[in-house]
């Protein structure tokens, strides 16, 4: 069945179990999958977050809105989107969650924040920042699972499945908090071995004429990173990719000059960087919707993530070291 056919709004959201509440008052158990649909923005998803089949859920939020007397969601090309009375019902839903958490025995109440918080960010910051993070925060929190995808584009405008997005460049977003996390610096780099095997650039007019280590022109999504292109016109592209751990590793492969950014190319001493003053500085930005930052684990994530960027802030500016490895390593540590 589609996430986006008519509910069944003939259901009946009463209970046959002795003792049941009156009908005029939603059910704790339908306000929780209304959250989970929140946060998925589909049935079918929320269906499998609870191990319940697409019908009941649909089901639920119909005898709910049955109760309630008014619609908590409404359909849209990206999925089911709240309504204010739906804002309002997963409010209620998230003071339930906290109560059922309070109930977790004795033997489990210090093991922290719980759940699986989805979050999508560039593959740098993910790898050199948001791991290193959300490690640190399961140290306190062993039962948080934490769940990375990593990819370049703009934060999306519909409800993805995510709870969390980072991105390159000011985001433009209806219904989202935009949280500015900081800078970081793309610089010119060649391999030792290219530098070799051609003259090093000594102008910039030197490197307009060298092949170019970059994003693929036609599939880059985020306009801030094509601002790289305006400041070196008429490069020839050499090996471009969508990873930009492609991009270091081309460029110390001797593909040509790659446009890096510092911090990752800085732990590669056979890269050696060129005319220091053609650099571009671009902006993380987060973007997590009102009603996910409310629940607990994600707003965890956030607030980690946001500490460890502005601890990083010297290092993914290219003025510092990297703050999340350790300071020394077993003598054997790096042999194969």
């Amino acid at each position: 069945m589609s996430d986006l056919s008519p509910r069944d709004d003939s259901f009946d959201g009463g209970s046959s179990l002795p003792g049941a509440l009156p009908s005029a008052i939603p059910s704790a158990q339908d306000l929780l999958i209304l959250r989970a649909v929140a946060k998925t923005g589909y049935f079918s998803e929320a269906a499998k977050e609870l191990d319940l089949n697409h019908t009941t859920v649909s089901r639920r939020i119909a005898a709910l809105e049955k109760i309630l007397g008014s619609h908590v969601l409404v359909r849209t090309s990206g999925g089911w989107q709240l309504t204010d009375l739906g804002r309002r019902a997963v409010a209620a839903a998230d003071r339930v969650a906290e109560a059922v958490a309070t109930l977790t025995s004795e033997s489990h109440a210090d093991r922290g924040i719980s759940g699986v918080v989805r979050l999508s960010a560039t593959d740098g910051i993910s790898a050199y920042v948001i791991a290193p993070a959300v490690a640190e925060l399961r140290k306190v929190n062993p039962d948080l699972n934490v769940e990375i995808v990593a990819t370049t584009r703009r934060a999306s405008q519909i409800r993805t499945g995510l709870d969390l997005e980072i991105v390159v460049g000011e985001p433009q977003v209806q219904r989202a908090e935009v949280i500015e996390l900081g800078e970081y610096e793309l610089g010119l780099f060649a391999s030792r071995g290219w530098l070799e095997q051609n003259e090093a650039p000594r102008q910039l007019e030197d490197v307009l004429r060298s092949p170019l280590v970059y994003f693929i022109d036609s599939m880059l999504q985020v306009d801030d990173l094509d601002t790289p292109r305006k400041i070196l016109p008429g490069m020839r592209d050499s090996v471009t990719s969508t990873n930009v751990f492609v991009h270091v590793y081309a460029t110390r492969a001797g593909a040509g000059i790659g446009f890096l950014p510092t911090f990752m190319a800085a732990e590669h001493p056979d890269l050696v960087r060129l005319l220091p003053e053609v650099q571009q500085r671009l902006t993380y930005w987060l973007v997590v919707r009102p009603e996910n930052l409310q629940q607990p684990a994600v707003a965890a994530v956030v607030n980690a993530i946001r500490e460890s960027v502005k601890v990083a802030q010297p290092f993914l500016r290219g003025e510092g070291p990297n703050p999340f490895l350790p300071s020394t390593y077993p003598a054997d540590s790096r042999k194969t």
